[in-house]
């Protein structure tokens, strides 16, 4: 994924995102580097120079809460990147050994079917969809596949149509990916999922070396569906107690809203099997019934 360190490249990245003015330093003729110095960072910061630019180059192994807490704020981190900073830190053993990919709970899997007029689908730690009730593969049924949010987003030639925010889709996606990998830098499937994306989109490669951090959180979102039209919808992200890297993502319309009369259209469309089993993606997929 990359030829230095997680640390270094994260800290690489998010110094070149700030400008001198950004901190209030001043800038003074060309620069022959994007964004702040390393030297810069390291006097905001309250380090050495020396101390900072081994940091960055995977030389410093234990740097104290205290300093990465000072370098934050020298990089104006929010809360969910400092929390990533400190994550990349941790040694192997440090780190939950409960990230690797299992099955979605049978008590998940009923919840989601019991809930008829609202799409709702579990997304794995690279984005991959690992279960997803009749509605929400109705919501999904004009891509190729309705496997990988992140393939949707860059790959899929549905995904500019359907996501009409298409930029903020396309960040979100990434960023969750990059807080997911925060806390198992060693996962195959992420970097899977990040070599294979990479190779068929710049836009991905670019954004990913961007090294912006956010988990799924709750806001809406403007969707465009091929059969029923402009969708706007409240989406909340739920951690799945016992499985902390899943998450449980419920679409939600407003009460006899114009989506709301569109979801029940998905519905009609849901019953059907032939568009059910024409949206069931590759295998280790599940589908709750109803």
């Amino acid at each position: 994924m990359s030829n230095g360190t997680p640390l270094g490249d994260f800290l690489r990245a998010r110094r070149e995102a700030l400008k001198p003015h950004d901190v209030g330093l001043p800038e003074h003729g060309r620069r022959r580097v994007p964004g702040l110095r390393r030297e810069e960072v390291a006097l905001l910061a309250g380090v050495s120079s020396d101390y900072y630019i081994r940091l960055e180059q995977g030389r410093e192994n234990s740097p104290s809460p205290q300093v990465l807490d000072a370098v934050a704020r020298a990089l104006k981190l929010d809360a969910e990147a400092t929390a990533h900073l400190h994550r990349l830190c941790l040694t192997a053993s440090q780190r939950p050994r409960d990230w690797g990919e299992t099955d979605v709970s049978q008590q998940l899997l009923e919840l989601m079917d019991g809930w008829e007029h609202t799409p709702a689908f579990v997304v794995g730690p690279a984005v991959d969809i690992m279960a997803a009730n009749s509605l929400a593969i109705a919501l999904h049924n004009g891509f190729e596949k309705f496997d990988n949010l992140a393939r949707m987003v860059f790959i899929d030639p549905a995904g500019r149509e359907f996501f009409q925010e298409w930029a903020r889709a396309a960040h979100s996606c990434v960023a969750e990916i990059r807080a997911a990998y925060g806390h198992a830098p060693e996962s195959a499937r992420i970097a899977e999922v990040v070599a294979e994306l990479s190779a068929q989109s710049e836009e991905f490669a670019e954004i990913w070396h961007m090294h912006e951090v956010k988990g799924k959180s709750q806001e809406g979102k403007h969707l465009k569906h091929p059969q029923v039209g402009d969708l706007h919808i409240k989406f909340t992200a739920f951690t799945v107690n016992g499985a902390p890297h899943q998450q449980l993502v419920v679409y939600q319309a407003e009460p006899a809203s114009p989506t709301a009369a569109a979801f029940e259209t998905l519905r009609a469309i849901a019953a059907q099997p032939k568009h059910a089993q024409a949206a069931v993606p590759a295998a280790g997929f599940t589908v709750t019934e109803q």
